[in-house]
């Protein structure tokens, strides 16, 4: 595509999302993901010329490399069973490609280029010299045994693991890939290569993991979310918290949302969510801990044991709160649940799950005046934490839980700046249109820097 200095800014967002869908068809989550960043950077470059010049926008949503390959593995009955495997490695001009990795049925290289592309931007806002990218398979690891999936993380890094490498790209857990994957997949790592290096992150505290990672997402959230209200002359005490899902995120998100005052009245899973209008505390948020973590259990059983309501197949999003935290999956919230939100006098969004807000949706809660924190700056605190398990592992040390905590609030608190600089409208931030800027100029000035690579 070339450089075209005539065109108007609305000409120039439909000229090159044109092209990106023509040259990457059916991918609709990528398209998404691209559209909302490039609906925001279009109109800052535009009278940019040498970031449009070197098509810094053409070259970050083309990925360095997109790796994909088959993973045969047996079950427990001696079956072999096939899946595929990704890596889709999207950009390392400001450091190692660095992102999760990702074991659902679901997975598919659209859901997986949006999760690298995101990630570029969020990795660049935390300050810390991460590049972006994201992995995974199509493989489900509920319902399989230890073995199986013991098997299955095998195989599966016996191919990524040409690919990989503490100073190359550093991998991570996401959605099924927890403490269990991960430790099975850096055995295999490390069996392989005759190596003991930091080569993924999210690693048990016994062999290199780091304290706060598994709390680091939902606190983080939380704490970007206390920047907001802090913006708007306001705090967390005493408001009401509707959040979504049930994992790391969610959980750890509603234990901060305690410790500052608010009240958190539902969770949720696949087959829906409960209601508790007295709120949870400590007693109740350990036993979804146990059920969730242990049992692996459904969220109808917190329902059960403490006699509230359960919703089933339905969101939480017509429970009135004044804010809330989207902690499951992608969009979950559309334009009807945005409208619910608003009409039920929600102040504010802060995204603890990766783009969980579809962008019409966005754009109710923004025509109302929700402040609205997307999950490239929300849900940062993960990949932050994991940033800071490299900085330990490269040095051989641990830092304690306070150090951690300290380093994490004030990424957040700098996440925060950061958008509030590039994203401040008068007496308003818009914290899209801040992440978007703030994340995309520490990238494009390295890329830049490099010349035409």
């Amino acid at each position: 595509m070339t450089y075209d200095a005539t065109l108007s800014v609305e000409q120039e967002l439909e000229r090159f999302m044109s092209g990106l869908v023509r040259r990457n068809p059916g991918e609709e989550e990528f398209h998404q993901a691209v559209h909302e960043v490039a609906a925001t950077i279009i109109p800052f470059i535009h009278d940019k010329p040498r970031y449009r010049k070197a098509h810094i926008l053409e070259r970050l949503t083309e990925p360095d490399r997109v790796i994909i390959f088959r993973v045969c593995w047996e079950d427990d009955e001696g079956n072999v069973r096939v899946n595929r495997g990704y890596r889709v490695q999207c950009n390392n001009a400001i450091g190692p490609y660095k992102g999760g990795l990702r074991f659902h049925p679901d997975v598919t290289l659209s859901t997986l280029k949006f999760l690298a592309f995101e990630q570029t931007f969020k990795n660049s806002l935390t300050g810390l010299p991460m590049g972006g990218g994201k992995g995974g398979a199509d493989f489900n690891p509920k319902g399989k045994s230890d073995s199986e999936v013991m098997r299955f993380c095998q195989a599966f890094m016996t191919q990524l693991s040409r690919h990989i490498g503490q100073n190359t790209d550093v991998p991570a857990g996401d959605i099924g890939v927890g403490a269990r994957e991960i430790g099975y997949l850096f055995g295999q790592h490390k069996r392989l290569t005759n190596e003991f290096t930091g080569v993924l992150t999210g690693k048990g505290l016994s062999y290199g993991g780091s304290l706060v990672r598994t709390e680091a997402t939902g606190y983080g959230a939380v704490y970007f979310l206390q920047d907001m209200m802090r913006e708007k002359g306001t705090t967390l005490e005493g408001k009401t918290a509707v959040v979504s899902g049930s994992g790391n995120v969610a959980t750890y998100a509603a234990q901060k949302l305690m410790a500052l005052g608010a009240k958190v009245v539902t969770l949720s899973d696949s087959s829906g969510y409960i209601y508790d209008p007295e709120g949870l505390d400590e007693e109740k948020l350990a036993f979804i801990l146990e059920l969730k973590n242990v049992r692996r259990g459904r969220i109808s059983e917190y329902a059960d044991k403490y006699g509230v309501t359960f919703v089933e197949g339905k969101r939480p999003w017509e429970v009135p709160c004044d804010v809330a935290l989207p902690c499951a999956t992608q969009n979950e919230i559309n334009k009807k649940d945005a409208e619910a939100l608003v009409s039920n006098g929600c102040v504010a969004v802060s995204e603890g799950a990766n783009m969980p807000t579809s962008e019409d949706a966005v754009a109710v809660f923004q025509a109302a005046g929700v402040v609205f924190a997307p999950s490239k700056a929300a849900n940062a605190g993960g990949v932050a934490m994991s940033g800071l398990e490299m900085s330990q592992n490269s040095g051989r040390i641990s830092w304690t839980e306070d150090d951690l905590n300290k380093q994490l609030s004030d990424i957040m608190k700098n996440i925060h700046h950061t958008c509030a600089e590039y994203g401040r409208e008068g007496d308003h931030v818009d914290y899209v249109k801040g992440a978007n800027i703030g994340g995309f100029i520490k990238v494009a000035e390295a890329m830049l820097a490099y010349g035409v690579l």
